[in-house]
């Protein structure tokens, strides 16, 4: 859509103002490429295609419901999970007394990869990042006291969906409240895992399989139970821009739903159970705006597919950045969620997760999580923003975002489309390319201070914040979870246990059948997450990604900065002296799929003039240490996103030096608290750089770790 220039009075005026400057200058460009002029008129809305519906009318645009939050508020919940059941429960009870209304539940990795927590692949994964389950046994401690038939359940989970799926619908059960009873969401969106996720399990055609056997078996016994949850959320947190968030997440919806119509549904048996799920970064209006227009593209999409009006409405969920929190100057943070929130409920959210300010460093404590929970609380009663239905409607700028992100996500579609869709999209990896160029192209503009972060690249403290966090004692978890799986075992009907999990294997491999039904009955025959998913895999065996890295991308985000040519010029310097590159291995051990990081230090590191390898997903340390010796490297680089550096940091460091190479210079990075960096340090760690560092700095810092190295070598 091309953008009107603004009046001339108006143009006149602002460069007096501007003591002879010109006003055109103050356009800019955002990282989508939509030029935003400083000011704009009712011209600007002229012939506008997404204008004219009303509140809760096709296509949607300003909200799915006619009153939306003057007759009801946004469900508040908050996404939580950690260690045990147990804990977990305590959480979950305590949030509910203090105004939360719906449940969202975390689980750890080991869950996610279909592992039971005595498989030695999660010993660093066991309840750091989550709720650890492993059976119906945990899935009914884990909702103790909560009444299912109350309560809405959402559950993130995609890789082993259909176990934990199952273990709940079985625990609602067992609890006296039947499937057709329960309410909530199971994400089950395994697109967006192969894109930028990366908690898969099984090949994508055996795993889209899975997908339309839950809208099935959902549509046809849980008749309140959301299907999918149809995640943009990742693909914002994984470095994308808002288009692409916005294009690639309706792309998956749209791939979605053809996989259910081949299973012979009726669109509007299903469509209904549909929702979405959204990130809402800092870019205010823009994602506000984002909301909108997804209501309007979807209900274009539902409209091609025949749905009914009412089948074409989108509902979303949508959680505050986890990447907008910082580590530096920390409570700046919750003045971020509470922008960002604030965005969500502008553009008509259904339900909404805070992120609490420390969650940059942990998970989150209970003093933080009161505060994200209150924000919204604050948000619903104190601001007035319910009183009016879509209060930024007909804003001259906010409508022309709408349009602008119409446009050019329907582009982005329509070129998915000319490559078979969004699955074999993903299948020749073009999202996943666009999306680490988008994520390299932000990384350079933070790191050069074009794209200001308060308190890391600007308005420093003087002094560092300390704050409390959550640490999770991962032995002890992965001792209860373990003890608890003995009892399970010992206990079980054998003879049931393996009929049902033989069942499952067979219609998993046959296509005769629903899988979760079957899941449903290996479920209450106590077969455990990892069994279930086990008897799967046998069918359908285990996904395993090619590690694919872009070159060029920062560096020329960064183009001629003196900074980067300098850092440039100092590696060159090095490596001259060195005769070689330095190497780097960049490594991610345990369970944890977050690969944003390790990309974008990657790209960067070797546009500076490293050589850098990525070592494969899921790596456990002795798989680490043997590449790092295959590769002859000189660094290993740990990315940590998910609280296991505690644990895998000295097992790699233990490995290599079971192997004679205890001189490989160990460093982590990531999502670390800055009260572990003592412990690594003396566990052998060389250096710790937390979120926010800068990546020049960062290289500096090695080639001088490099140096001292060299300098004891010749002593």
């Amino acid at each position: 859509m091309a953008a009107k220039p603004p009046p001339r009075d108006w143009l006149d005026l602002a460069s007096r103002e501007m003591k002879g400057g010109d006003a055109q200058t103050l356009n800019w460009q955002t990282p989508e490429g939509i030029l935003v002029k400083p000011v704009y008129t009712a011209a600007d809305t002229e012939n506008l295609g997404h204008l004219g519906s009303l509140p809760g009318m096709a296509p949607y645009t300003r909200g799915p419901k006619a009153t939306m939050y003057a007759g009801r508020p946004w469900t508040i919940r908050q996404y939580a999970g950690f260690s045990t059941a147990e804990e977990s429960n305590k959480f979950y009870r305590a949030a509910l007394a203090g105004g939360q209304r719906g449940l969202s539940v975390a689980f750890d990795l080991a869950t996610h990869r279909g592992y039971d927590s005595d498989h030695p692949r999660v010993v660093g994964d066991v309840g750091k990042a989550g709720v650890a389950i492993d059976s119906v046994e945990d899935m009914k401690t884990l909702f103790d006291g909560i009444p299912l038939d109350q309560m809405s359940v959402s559950m993130t989970m995609n890789g082993a969906v259909i176990p934990v799926l199952a273990s709940f619908i079985v625990a609602g059960e067992e609890q006296g409240v039947s499937r057709s009873q329960l309410s909530g969401t199971i994400q089950n969106d395994i697109l967006k895992e192969f894109m930028v996720r990366n908690t898969y399990i099984y090949p994508p055609e055996p795993s889209m399989r899975i997908v339309s056997d839950i809208i099935e078996y959902t549509a046809q016994e849980m008749p309140k139970y959301n299907s999918i949850s149809i995640s943009g959320y990742h693909i914002q947190e994984a470095g994308s821009t808002i288009v692409q968030e916005l294009a690639f997440t309706l792309a998956d919806g749209r791939d979605y739903v053809r996989a259910a119509l081949a299973k012979g549904m009726d669109v509007d048996a299903f469509a209904g159970r549909l929702s979405f799920f959204f990130n809402m970064g800092m870019s205010f209006f823009m994602e506000a705006a984002k909301l909108r227009a997804a209501r309007y593209l979807w209900a274009k999409i539902m409209a091609e597919f025949g749905a009914s009006e009412r089948s074409q409405m989108l509902r979303t969920h949508c959680q505050t950045s986890g990447v907008s929190l910082q580590e530096q100057d920390p409570y700046n943070n919750i003045v971020r969620t509470a922008y960002e929130a604030m965005s969500a409920a502008l553009g008509g959210t259904q339900s909404l997760h805070t992120n609490s300010f420390d969650e940059a460093i942990a998970l989150p404590t209970d003093f933080s999580s009161r505060i994200a929970r209150n924000t919204q609380l604050i948000l619903q009663h104190e601001t007035g923003v319910t009183k009016v239905v879509d209060p930024l409607a007909g804003s001259y700028y906010v409508e022309n975002l709408t349009a602008e992100l119409i446009d050019e996500a329907w582009a982005l579609m329509e070129e998915i489309e000319t490559l078979g869709g969004m699955t074999q999209a993903i299948n020749e990896g073009m999202p996943k390319a666009r999306i680490e160029e988008a994520a390299a192209q932000k990384q350079a503009r933070i790191d050069k201070g074009e794209e200001v972060i308060v308190g890391v690249n600007k308005f420093q403290p003087t002094q560092e914040t300390k704050v409390d966090v959550r640490d999770i004692d991962n032995a002890a978890v992965r001792d209860a979870q373990i003890a608890r799986l003995m009892r399970i075992r010992k206990t079980r009907n054998a003879d049931a246990h393996s009929a049902a999990l033989a069942n499952l294997e067979e219609v998993a491999g046959t296509g005769e059948g629903n899988i979760l039904e079957a899941a449903i009955e290996a479920a209450r025959a106590r077969a455990t997450v990892g069994e279930i998913s086990w008897a799967m895999e046998n069918a359908f065996g285990r996904h395993a990604a090619d590690i694919v890295t872009i070159e060029g991308v920062y560096e020329d985000a960064y183009g001629d900065d003196p900074v980067f040519q300098e850092t440039q010029s100092s590696v060159a310097a090095f490596c001259k002296k060195l005769g070689r590159k330095p190497k780097v291995l960049v490594v991610k051990m345990g369970q944890d799929g977050h690969d944003r990081g390790a990309k974008v230090i990657a790209t960067a590191f070797g546009d500076l003039g490293f050589d850098v390898t990525v070592g494969p997903l899921f790596m456990t340390p002795q798989e680490a240490a043997e590449l790092a010796l295959a590769e002859d490297v000189d660094i290993v680089g740990v990315s940590s996103h998910a609280a296991g550096h505690k644990t895998l940091a000295p097992m790699l460091l233990s490995e290599l030096a079971s192997r004679n190479a205890a001189d490989k210079i160990v460093i982590c990075g990531g999502v670390i608290p800055s009260q572990d960096y003592d412990f690594l340090t003396k566990a052998g760690v060389k250096a710790v750089f937390g979120p926010g560092t800068n990546i020049p700095d960062a290289a500096m810092s090695l080639i001088d770790l490099l140096k001292e190295q060299m300098r004891g070598k010749n002593r």
